[in-house]
């Protein structure tokens, strides 16, 4: 692969690879880059297909088609972002996010990029939530652009009617400028089977929370009762997938929520010991999870000793969860 110009990215192993800004035919290959599978995972927990339509009196048609496929993280969790660049070699750019300072976005914006390197890893590692038809309404827009549909009256109000049923749909001036749309179809994402365990790493690493729970015990015997929690969340449209990870790790339950999500959760201390931390640390998490699952294995093992019965335990279980989650991500 021939390069231009040359930049340097992080990756987990502190070594350095080298990445181009020309269009890769083909993905670079290291031991050191993310599983495709975990891409994949990431992207359904936390990524967005965005498709702009703004005026531009520039243009034959008075409108201009905009495209970004998007991530967005806390600040904290910059590495994981280089990754994934370094993972789609290289292209596209990391930035600060709108007006929240402690947000970074990595977008890829071109469509010749999005076409060279998005669509292929999806095409050949499918999401598998609602995310998916996102995707596939997505690429139809982008199949009609490379086709140059979007220079015309007509092939403008095609992608609108696209649009129109993408992400939250048209904005209310869309509604007004295009009165004649009719949204298409939307794509019904019909496998919902776990694929891959990287995909399952990829996902918990995006939407996954380990929890250490600690609160008053009723008993005489012992002060305070200590828990340990492992959570993911969905939107209610995807409630087969979350009930398909209860027969992919044999435990756990799924609880349907008043604000239209559905939670799977792990309670039971056998389960979270013998079964998730088992896999995750056979399949690896990234960024702040990660972190976080580390110094939740850390109070399991003292709670497997039965350390949290003691003064002495209990106080290192309380130290170790002040800076977990929400205290991680709020420390300096």
């Amino acid at each position: 692969m021939g390069f231009e110009r040359n930049y340097q990215f992080k990756i987990p192993s502190n070594q350095i690879r080298q990445c181009s800004t020309q269009i890769p035919t083909v993905l670079p290959v290291s031991s050191n880059m993310l599983d495709p599978w975990f891409i994949t995972g990431f992207m359904d927990a936390e990524g967005t297909f965005i498709n702009s339509i703004v005026k531009d009196p520039k243009t034959r048609t008075g409108w201009n088609i905009q495209l970004r496929f998007k991530i967005t993280l806390h600040q904290k969790d910059l590495s994981i972002l280089e990754q994934i660049k370094a993972y789609f070699g290289g292209v596209g750019k990391i930035d600060k996010t709108g007006k929240d300072r402690d947000s970074l976005s990595y977008v890829i914006s071109s469509r010749k990029l999005i076409t060279a390197v998005v669509l292929p890893h999806f095409d050949k590692y499918p999401l598998i939530t609602d995310k998916k038809a996102d995707y596939e309404l997505f690429k139809r827009i982008i199949e009609k652009m490379n086709n140059e549909e979007h220079l015309t009256e007509q092939g403008i109000q095609e992608i609108v009617n696209i649009r129109a049923s993408l992400n939250l749909g048209l904005s209310p001036g869309l509604k007004e400028a295009f009165p004649n749309s009719v949204p298409v179809s939307r794509p019904l994402v019909e496998d919902k089977n776990i694929p891959d365990p990287q995909w399952v790493a990829g996902f918990t690493s995006g939407e996954g929370c380990f929890y250490v729970v600690i609160n008053k015990s009723n008993s005489e015997s012992v002060e305070f009762n200590v828990r340990l929690r492992f959570i993911l969340s969905q939107h209610a449209r995807d409630e087969q997938i979350m009930r398909n990870l209860i027969t992919y790790f044999n435990c756990g339950n799924c609880e349907k929520a008043k604000d239209g999500m559905v939670y799977f959760k792990v309670t039971k201390f056998t389960d979270n010991y013998e079964k998730i931390l088992s896999f995750f640390s056979i399949h690896q998490l990234h960024g702040v999870k990660a972190t976080d699952f580390q110094d939740w294995c850390k109070v399991a093992e003292l709670m497997k000793i039965k350390a949290h019965f003691t003064r002495d335990g209990l106080d290192k279980i309380i130290k170790i969860k002040e800076n977990m989650n929400k205290g991680r991500i709020n420390s300096d």
